[in-house]
């Protein structure tokens, strides 16, 4: 921790650096939410948590801003857990080891949880910066956003006293984000039937790694290989010729991060072993081709190995393979509205088989309802066409733009006086808590900002140093010019 000591703005560095020492990760933050309920209490300010366990802490204005809007800073708790295969991490007892490489700040292995562990340091570090100057100052810290927002969801109506909501889980500096995409969790199950295997059939693991992952919504535009669909394509377009048989399949381990590894216990009868071997090698040569630029590090491995569970039926295998190879997956359609944005889109995020159940799990993404209700009506049919059961859950809504946000025309404003170039205003295809927000809270202006982060939901997620100083300096200032309350 001791180069983040070194980094400026401090005491954001300090804090970050904190927080990255206690585990948190979706659905086990209680134990980062209890030192900063600590701290808060240490600092002498009001803190309060809700039935959810959302965290609300209030700082009196600086002197002569009394009178000024009332604003409050949110960021969520949890961090995505992802690591790297050849990394031994715990994310539940292990803390997240952040260093310095040039200029940006990335962790061993494993993702960072700057998303959204830099706003909130930033948010504390307001709190705790006395030289900070503001009016009445809310943080609000939410539960659990990155697994299905059910801090947000569990907000209730009249606990902020706020005007302003200052959202900081945006990921790129000079960008203000004045609306998201709202999205929904689909879920695919399959009831398995499985047989012994045939006498004189060869076992093997074959492995599809060295993806680069990524965010599933804001990376969604890059063209990223997703393991799962790529394995599944391999599948789809062999299994009859080489009278495969499919004992397991796992790919991913979080639906809103694109796969970047998937692996399928597979057996062949031994004369089919030298045609598995060189398909294996042809099929890793036309994804090296097409993938050339985007997924440089892409390798498909083949291993022989011994496994006791039975394989797929016929039928059962059929239905299964055809669904992942067939399901949509990626960008569905760009928008019209947002020059440049996606509209709608999903991630294949999630496989994972037991002995008699197969699961995919689906994020659907769409800045309109429509579009989200497209996908799962595609989702949906092949399904049935599957013949697997299915269900659609979780939905939380986009936030609708507002152009005339005073807010937001302050923040642009303020970001032109500051660094001398107009900021790009934009609608973010990924979930941000906002449009949550505003069913308890409609006529709360609210605008996102954040710094510079790269990979998040990946094991390469970095932030570019210098970016959070700018955020520091646009979001200290801003809050600085907050109006005064009429």
């Amino acid at each position: 921790m001791s180069e983040l000591a070194t980094l400026s703005p401090q005491p954001l560095w300090d804090i970050f650096a904190k927080i990255c020492s206690i585990p948190h990760p979706s659905y086990h933050e209680e134990a980062l939410a209890t030192h900063i309920v600590d701290w808060s209490k240490q600092k002498g300010f009001h803190v309060e948590r809700d039935e959810v366990g959302n965290i609300l802490i209030r700082k009196p204005a600086t002197p002569g801003y009394e009178n000024r809007k009332g604003v409050v800073l949110q960021a969520h708790l949890d961090m995505v857990p992802q690591k790297n295969n050849d990394t031994v991490h715990d994310f539940k007892t292990d803390p997240i080891r952040p260093y310095v490489n040039g200029e940006w700040v990335t962790a061993e292995g494993t993702t960072l949880g700057a998303d959204n562990g830099i706003g909130l340091a930033s948010a504390l570090a307001v709190l705790a910066d006395d030289s900070v100057e503001h009016g009445p100052m809310e943080v609000l810290l939410t539960m659990t956003e990155e697994a299905g927002m059910e801090g947000a969801f569990g907000l209730k109506a009249g606990w902020l006293q706020a005007d302003i909501l200052i959202n900081t889980d945006s990921e790129e500096e000079g960008e203000i984000y004045m609306g998201c995409a709202g999205g929904v969790d689909f879920t695919t199950t399959f009831d398995l039937t499985r047989e012994a295997l045939p006498q004189g059939y060869k076992t093997f693991t074959m492995t599809l790694k060295g993806l680069k992952g990524g965010h599933s919504g804001g990376d969604v535009h890059l063209g990223l290989g997703n393991a799962n669909k790529l394995l599944a394509r391999f599948l789809a377009g062999h299994a009859e010729d080489l009278s495969l048989k499919l004992l397991d399949f796992r790919g991913g381990t979080v639906r809103n991060a694109i796969p970047r590894e998937a692996y399928a216990i597979i057996a062949v009868p031994a004369d089919k072993v030298a045609e598995l071997t060189a398909l294996r090698t042809r099929y890793e040569d036309i994804l090296k081709n097409e993938l050339a630029v985007v997924e440089p590090n892409l390798v498909l491995l083949l291993d022989e190995t011994q496994s006791e569970l039975k394989a797929l039926s016929d039928d059962c295998q059929k239905r299964f393979v055809f669904f992942l190879n067939a399901a949509p997956n990626g960008v569905i359609r760009m928008s019209d509205v947002a020059i440049g944005v996606v509209e709608t889109s999903l991630n294949e995020g999630v496989v994972r088989l037991t002995e008699d159940k197969a699961e995919i799990i689906f994020l659907v993404r769409s800045l309109i309802d429509s579009g989200k209700n497209y996908v799962v009506n595609m989702l949906t049919s092949i399904s049935k066409l599957a013949q697997a059961q299915y269900r659609a859950e979780g939905s939380y809504p986009g936030w609708q733009p507002d152009a005339d946000s005073p807010v937001m025309h302050l923040v642009s404003d303020t970001y032109n006086k500051l660094f001398g170039k107009i900021p790009n205003v934009m609608v973010i295809h990924a979930g941000l808590e906002c449009g949550l927000f505003k069913k308890p809270y409609p006529d709360m202006d609210m605008v996102s900002i954040g710094p510079t982060i790269r990979g998040a939901h990946s094991p390469d997620e970095r932030v570019h140093i210098a970016s959070v100083g700018e955020y520091w300096k646009l979001l200290t200032a801003v809050l600085k010019a907050i109006p005064v309350k009429e």
